[in-house]
């Protein structure tokens, strides 16, 4: 199995907490593809930049423009962002 870099874009709250606009999360095993689910990610997200833990079980994550949930297979050529939730009036 090989290890692959996922780049995830942060906004707002969240990129404060991982102290960068622009992280990337090597994941081993994820298959000669590099495919792995949205969840499996968090996972290692939250272990290189354990500063999101608080916030993890909120943010939203994006895949393109589609949000994602956390069975949702991502690659690492794919345009990956995270985000807390949105509020206003």
């Amino acid at each position: 199995m090989a290890l692959h870099q996922f780049h995830v874009r942060f906004f707002a709250r969240a990129r404060d907490l991982a102290g960068a606009e622009t992280v990337c999360v090597p994941i081993d095993g994820a298959g000669e593809e590099g495919v792995v689910t949205i969840g499996e990610l968090k996972a290692a997200l939250v272990q290189q930049v354990p500063g999101l833990a608080p916030l993890m079980a909120n943010l939203h994550f994006a895949v393109g423009t589609e949000y994602a949930d956390d069975s949702v297979a991502v690659r690492p050529s794919d345009d990956i962002a995270c985000f807390p939730p949105v509020s206003g009036g």
